[in-house]
């Protein structure tokens, strides 16, 4: 049996309803009690006049109150970390909003949350316009680099500049034709490009700052400098005639700091050579200079004595010296030449090849008396014997 049929029990109602009407509950009553829920929970009460009031004011109310509910809920934003809110009251700028939860007024205050941490990047030079650019020379390159750059303050990048990313290339691109045309074409190419790039970096960060754009540059790297297509063959071949000239300055370089020091060397013990040498006649000198002095004065006590000591002196002098012996027999023509050389030489052989044996042949201790014109007659020869 149902909860509303006839005879059936009143306590089974779900409204609660315990008098003995059979139909359902007047939905106008439920919705007045949950107005009246929340109008003390609001603190406001329900008089007996508004009880008896229409269901159009109520339902209205209601409707304002879940507006004005929902608009209140919507206000309510993060600011995540490495960002900021710019917060505009009526248009005008307000605050800056630090990361963490916060609520503005919605239709009457603005939020625009910009990422300050987010490091961005801007290529130039893959455009033919961007790429080629005129040299202090006047020869022209194709110069492609990168550009990566910050937000440094939300307020300047959101209403400074127009477009603040166009402003960037822009003021990189003014920035490296001014640098690069000051510049030779071989140092842009070759070694000029951190320097180039470092400069640069410099002159866009103060065009920015003069604009007030709030960005901040963070690095700018120069990938490629090189000359025109049209021409590249050219260059190409100017620079490995460049790179045999540098390695042949290197390699005299190289063959200059081998041969120098030995040079020099070389002739630092000449120069001792030749002080040695000097020393050394200095002191024979000034030794046969006070030989002579006391000799003189030898001389004078006994000459004849002295004189002839010098000449045997001197004649052993001579003959120490030489190897061979003339002499001279007296009342003959001849000479007999005695080459001692010879024999001192064959006499050493001789005693080196059998230096065990003690003895040795007469024949071979004999002078051998060559022919031809030392050679002496039977009277000299009989004259030596006797």
């Amino acid at each position: 049996m149902a909860w509303n049929e006839p005879g059936g029990s009143g306590n089974k109602d779900p409204w609660g309803n315990r008098n003995n009407d059979q139909g359902p509950p007047d939905l106008d009553e439920v919705f007045k009690k949950f107005q009246d829920k929340l109008g003390k929970l609001f603190g406001g009460g329900s008089g007996g006049s508004n009880r008896k009031s229409g269901g159009g004011g109520l339902g209205g109310s209601f409707i304002a109150i879940v507006l004005v509910s929902v608009w209140a809920l919507s206000g309510i934003y993060i600011v995540d970390e490495g960002t900021e809110g710019v917060v505009l009251h009526l248009g005008k700028y307000d605050h800056i909003a630090e990361p963490g939860p916060h609520w503005y007024p919605r239709f009457l205050q603005t939020v625009y949350v910009v990422n300050t941490e987010n490091v961005r990047e801007v290529i130039l030079g893959r455009k033919s316009s961007e790429a080629l650019m005129l040299t202090k020379d006047e020869n022209i390159v194709d110069v492609e680099f990168t550009v990566q750059y910050k937000i440094k303050d939300a307020r300047e990048f959101l209403f400074n500049v127009r477009d603040p990313d166009l402003t960037v290339v822009q003021a990189t691109e003014s920035a490296m034709r001014e640098n690069v045309g000051k510049a030779e074409m071989d140092f842009v190419i070759k070694d000029g490009r951190l320097e180039i790039a470092s400069t640069t970096e410099k002159l866009i960060q103060e065009i920015l700052d003069r604009y007030k754009a709030g960005i901040l540059i963070t690095n700018v790297n120069m990938q490629n400098a090189q000359p025109p297509e049209q021409v590249q063959h050219a260059f190409d071949d100017a620079i490995k005639a460049r790179e045999d000239r540098e390695r042949k300055i290197n390699e005299a370089e190289a063959y200059s700091n081998d041969i120098l020091p030995r040079a020099r060397g070389k002739a630092a013990r000449v120069e001792q050579d030749a002080l040695a040498y000097r020393d050394e006649l200095i002191a024979k000198a000034d030794g046969e200079a006070k030989r002579f002095t006391k000799l003189l004065a030898e001389y004078k006590k006994a000459p004849k004595v002295t004189r002839k000591r010098l000449y045997l002196e001197t004649m052993e002098q001579v003959y120490q010296n030489t190897n061979k012996v003339m002499v001279d027999v007296k009342q003959g023509n001849s000479l007999m030449y005695l080459p001692i050389d010879k024999i001192i030489n064959k006499r050493r052989s001789k005693v080196s090849s059998s230096s065990n044996d003690s003895t040795f042949d007469v024949n071979d201790s004999a002078p051998s008396v060559p022919s031809g014109p030392s050679r002496f007659d039977s009277r000299s020869r009989s004259r030596e014997v006797r």
